[in-house]
């Protein structure tokens, strides 16, 4: 019973990221420009830009290597989907840890959707037109060449940096300039997580053995 909880955590965690990253990625795809923007805030907007491969606008060039990364990135998510949550349900792991697991997974399947179809159905966008959905012509790349869609914009502070710090002083900073989308953020936010709440996801084994004898004792 207590798996069958962790198993439907683990599918709506992935569904619901899925569903909101594709969602977003396709509406900003038909109604923004490269470029394009909008400011919710001071610190909070959507900057619309495409990149050709992994986090930060790192890639591997031609298109071989842009073949080689969505191949790398499907392997790298099925590996994770079997050892870290197909294997921790089986092994009754904790379900923070399953949901965070599954979080990455949604994340990296995320990216790679856009790089497996978005060429196909959306003629390109550039900063003086929309894309289209299912162009007359065909689409804007073949499969696996596609341009993964960020959105998401923090610029928490703005402004020239004083000049007494070294080497950077008098220069103009932003903190934070990366411009990202929900896949990008399950991931991180996923890898947050493990790593402050190590201690419960994985508690020692006298820890263990403590609750162990709590709930026997409970139950007595």
């Amino acid at each position: 019973m207590l798996q069958n909880k962790k198993t439907q955590a683990a599918i709506i965690t992935i569904f619901l990221i899925l569903l909101i990253d594709q969602l977003l990625k396709i509406y900003i795809k038909m109604n923004f420009k490269i470029g394009d923007e909008i400011h919710f805030t001071n610190w909070f907007q959507f900057h619309f830009i495409e990149n050709k491969g992994m986090a930060f606008g790192l890639e591997l060039e031609g298109v071989w290597g842009k073949i080689i990364l969505s191949i790398f990135r499907i392997f790298a998510s099925a590996a994770i989907f079997y050892f870290f949550i197909y294997k921790s349900i089986k092994a009754n792991q904790h379900i923070g840890f399953i949901i965070c697991m599954s979080a990455i997974f949604a994340g990296a399947v995320g990216n790679i959707l856009d790089s497996l179809y978005f060429g196909l159905i959306f003629s390109e966008s550039t900063p003086f037109q929309i894309a289209t959905l299912f162009p007359k012509g065909g689409g804007y790349a073949p499969i696996l060449q596609g341009k993964v869609v960020d959105m998401i914009y923090f610029p928490l502070w703005e402004g020239y940096l004083p000049h007494w710090i070294p080497f950077f002083g008098g220069k103009f900073f932003a903190f934070f300039d990366a411009i990202f989308n929900i896949a990008d953020s399950a991931i991180t936010c996923s890898v947050i997580a493990l790593l402050l709440f190590q201690t419960t996801f994985f508690p020692s084994k006298n820890n263990e053995d403590t609750n162990t004898h709590q709930q026997e004792m409970a139950t007595e």
